[in-house]
């Protein structure tokens, strides 16, 4: 089991830190968000140092489906009505702003980098499609509504985005992290003010970028209340034939679809992690019915980091934190996420003013309905009398016996049965392997 885009791609490594060190700006995470940062700051001349505690991409960045888009489910209406339409139109052009970063990297290099429509359908209400779509008018964005779509069922509409992108993820940031100061294999085991201790030395900074899916300090920003993790699943299916576009559905139960190369990645069944959901299950039995004689290449699954409102958290860590800024809650929209998240925080370091810092800020309310269910799920967690127990918080874990692992309901962090950390915001393995469960 394993990503389609590890399978194809060939990363190039680093070694470890090798004793102390300084740097005016270290970033602690080798995902796409902590690539890019490390790019951008090197680009501008600025001093800066990457420390991954495994290797490149080996979280959520290699489980992405690689869409390059601005579109992002219902998201346009959604902020229009909670927080204004020009927080929308921010949004929206903040994303348009990546995804044109995109394509002018993308040029020269080998990534499979084409541009494509992006669709967000539903196969039973119009009417939330149609409000997206006037809000998009509002803002000027050529989108359109509209039942003609390729996928392989009816649908009572979709929002079509014209002139996005997908690519290859990996081969594009193998590309990018050549001849960038990044050390793998080393995991910070203390984040102090200006400065990060690992098992090989101690890096001085005058500023610190927390790029890891959930942020590693717990005692600041309130974080382990204002994020949540999802599951989601992959399948790479051959004989499938090819949508042309990129889908997703609006629906809670809807699939995600775009081609790569000659395969269909189809994907779906997610669900808070440490509960139930449909998982390859779902989705092998959708194959099965929509294309009889296809072949499953390849299956996988990432875990996503949501926010309160659906806008990820980038800048300032917290206000009682100097020098330490934060990427994450990119939610399943990773790509250009992180490089809208990876701009800002290079004109932030340096001084720059942006548009977007208000948007994204991570210090804006939480008074939102998510935060009730975080709050609900973290108290039913402390409160459950199992063993074994999560030692990020003490939540008790559930068994994921699709996956063969312990999971987290409260704040996302995964274990395997012998006990290793698979997913934060844990920092640390459990005290004990738990095995699996006696039936």
């Amino acid at each position: 089991m394993g990503s389609i885009w590890r399978k194809t791609a060939t990363l190039p490594s680093f070694p470890p830190l090798a004793g102390d060190t300084g740097t005016r700006v270290l970033v602690v995470g080798g995902g796409v968000a902590g690539i890019l940062c490390t790019y951008f700051l090197t680009q501008a001349g600025v001093d800066c140092l990457l420390l991954e505690a495994g290797r490149l991409c080996g979280g959520t960045t290699q489980g992405t489906t690689a869409k390059i888009t601005s579109q992002h489910g219902l998201i346009y209406s959604r902020l229009a009505s909670t927080r204004g339409l020009e927080a929308a139109r921010l949004y929206l052009e903040a994303n348009q702003a990546a995804l044109a970063r995109y394509k002018t990297l993308c040029q020269g290099i080998d990534c499979d980098f084409a541009e494509t429509d992006a669709l967000v359908y539903s196969r039973s209400h119009r009417e939330p499609l149609a409000v997206e779509a006037a809000v998009l008018k509002r803002l000027g964005f050529p989108a359109e509504l509209t039942r003609d779509t390729s996928l392989p069922f009816p649908v009572a509409g979709a929002v079509r985005f014209p002139d996005q992108a997908r690519f290859h993820p990996l081969k594009f940031l193998a590309h990018i992290a050549k001849g960038l100061p990044i050390h793998e294999g080393t995991k910070v085991l203390e984040l102090m003010p200006g400065a990060a201790v690992t098992h090989f030395g101690t890096v001085r900074a005058d500023n610190i970028f927390i790029t890891t899916r959930s942020p590693i300090l717990n005692k600041h920003g309130g974080y382990f209340l204002k994020l949540y993790q999802q599951r989601s699943y992959l399948l790479a299916l051959r004989g499938a034939g090819q949508v042309g576009g990129m889908y997703l559905g609006a629906e809670k139960n809807g699939l995600s679809f775009r081609d790569w190369d000659d395969l269909l990645l189809v994907g779906g069944g997610g669900h808070r992690t440490g509960k139930k959901g449909g998982g390859w299950e779902q989705l092998a039995a959708f194959a099965r019915r929509a294309w009889p004689g296809s072949e499953e290449v390849a299956r996988w699954a990432a875990q996503d980091c949501v926010s309160l409102d659906g806008v990820p958290y980038v800048g300032a860590y917290s206000r009682g934190t100097r020098g330490l800024y934060v990427a994450t809650g990119f939610g399943k929209w990773g790509m250009t996420s992180a490089m809208a998240a990876a701009q800002l925080l290079t004109d932030l370091v340096q001084g720059k003013p942006s548009p977007y810092a208000s948007l994204y800020s991570p210090s804006r309310g939480m008074l939102k309905k998510q935060l009730a269910v975080n709050a609900l799920e973290a108290t039913m967690g402390l409160l459950t009398p199992t063993v074994p127990r999560c030692p990020h918080m003490g939540c008790a874990l559930k068994y994921n016996p699709r996956e063969g692992s312990w999971d987290c309901p409260c704040h996302g962090s995964r274990f395997g049965t012998d006990g290793k950390l698979l997913d934060g915001p844990a920092t640390a393995d459990l005290r004990r392997a738990p095995g699996r469960p006696q039936k």
